[in-house]
């Protein structure tokens, strides 16, 4: 196995960082490691909105689930699906732009996101860690305002990033479930309730499947925070047509 296959196994979210400041070099070779990957026909639909204000970082720690370590993090990266820009130059051109509709938002979401996973390989490569916040997609009408995004910009996910602190014990990297749970042969193939039991079992839930399905429903699904976010991207899914 190659290194670059084996960061990419051993990659783990972190959420302890060094108190050391990201160097401007490295921030460039990670910024410039994400934009450098796939885009659809080239038209990179997305926007990087580097978040330095300590005010605005400590806000979107309250309104991302209240997750303190947020403030403690030395890069904030929100990863937005942007067809703003390339709407905006077809109309400046009298083109007659169509709507973007949402067909056009999955597609920037894939190009947000395809950016986002590169730069946490190349901060991990570099010894820095990193923590996907997918929870700035919730509480549309605060972040919409604080981050000032327009019609047709959604806020695919944040990205935190910092030295690691090899000081504080990494915890163990969850365990994934074996591919032949998610790796199918030309068609999809829904499970029978065997297969899910023990699909889930094999991630070592530590007790009976029940107790622990019943405890996550709770815990994230039916969870308050969940409902936020699908009332919020419900909101950004409006901006588009249909």
């Amino acid at each position: 196995m190659n290194n670059t296959i084996q960061e990419m196994i051993d990659r783990q979210s972190i959420r302890a960082y060094k108190d050391k400041e990201i160097t401007k070099e490295d921030k460039d070779l990670i910024i410039n490691a994400g934009i450098n990957g796939p885009s659809a026909g080239n038209m990179q639909l997305y926007s990087i909105i580097d978040v330095k204000d300590k005010d605005t970082i400590e806000k979107l720690s309250v309104l991302c689930d209240n997750q303190p370590f947020i403030k403690n993090a030395k890069m904030v990266l929100v990863f937005c699906a942007d067809y703003e820009k390339w709407y905006n130059a077809f109309n400046d051109l009298d083109l007659n732009p169509r709507l973007p509709g949402k067909g056009d938002l999955l597609l920037a979401i894939e190009d947000a996101m395809i950016v986002a996973q590169n730069t946490v390989n190349a901060a991990w490569s570099l010894g820095i860690g990193s923590c996907y916040i997918g929870d700035i997609m919730e509480n549309y009408e605060e972040v919409t305002k604080l981050l000032e995004l327009p019609d047709y910009v959604y806020p695919a996910c944040m990205v935190v990033y910092g030295y690691i602190d090899e000081n504080q014990t990494r915890k163990f990297k969850p365990k994934r479930v074996d591919n032949k749970y998610v790796v199918f042969e030309n068609k999809y193939r829904s499970l029978n309730n065997e297969e899910l039991k023990d699909m889930f079992e094999s991630r070592n839930i530590n007790e009976d499947y029940e107790t622990w399905m019943k405890k996550f429903i709770e815990r994230k699904y039916n969870s308050d925070f969940s409902k936020e976010m699908c009332r919020s991207a419900n909101k950004y899914i409006e901006r588009f047509s249909d």
